[in-house]
């Protein structure tokens, strides 16, 4: 059974910044490629930044990109999400997904999913 734990969520104002973790255990992490995609109120799940095994390639959506970064430690069984330059927009819960299998943005192929984390930020 695979488990996904995600962390670092909270309040922040517009311009700041936020660093999300999350932590896969119970298989070998270095074979998934992983997620990160967010629910806000009233939305569908929509897909954030996706990061293959080998850290190549990495996809971001157009809203984030140039301001959120993901990155993952093998070692370590970790991934991150780093959120600069934060808007009222992107207000959600943040979820951690993983795949097995090549890195793609499309959510419904991601099989294991980890509970969320609310971002928030205030204008």
């Amino acid at each position: 059974q695979v488990q996904l734990v995600e962390s670092g969520g909270g309040l922040v104002q517009a311009g700041g910044s936020l660093s999300l973790s999350c932590a896969v255990s119970g298989r070998t992490f270095s074979v998934f490629a992983m997620g990160w995609f967010r629910q806000a109120p009233g939305k569908g799940r929509e897909f954030v930044a996706v990061i293959n095994w080998s850290e190549s390639p990495i996809y971001y959506a157009d809203l984030v990109n140039g301001r959120f970064t993901i990155s993952r430690d093998n070692v370590k069984n970790m991934v991150y999400l780093q959120m600069n330059s934060l808007k009222p927009q992107d207000t959600a819960v943040y979820y951690c997904a993983a795949r097995t299998g090549f890195t793609t943005p499309r959510m419904r192929t991601y099989d294991y999913w980890g509970q969320g984390t609310q971002v928030t930020v205030a204008s």
